[in-house]
């Protein structure tokens, strides 16, 4: 079930990524920030599941200031 939702968070914020890019449209950039934050999320997890705790905690970390920052984005907008 993780390596599906870490798939899907991965292509989903690569393809907003390519897009932008290709467009040099950046309005979508707080949605790649997101799914970013989702997908080191759920590498947290699995670095609690395989007992490396300490990378598992940095990823918490990073992931949960990555989704309150685009959250706090989709807000001040």
């Amino acid at each position: 079930m993780l390596n599906r939702l870490k798939i899907i968070f991965s292509i989903t914020g690569i393809s907003l990524v390519a897009y932008g890019l290709i467009t040099r449209d950046f309005q979508l950039n707080d949605l790649m920030i997101l799914f970013l934050g989702f997908f080191m999320f759920t590498l947290g997890i699995q670095e609690f599941q395989r007992q490396r705790t300490v990378f598992g905690w940095c990823l918490m970390g990073v992931s949960l200031f990555s989704i309150y920052v685009s959250v706090q984005s989709f807000v001040l907008i």
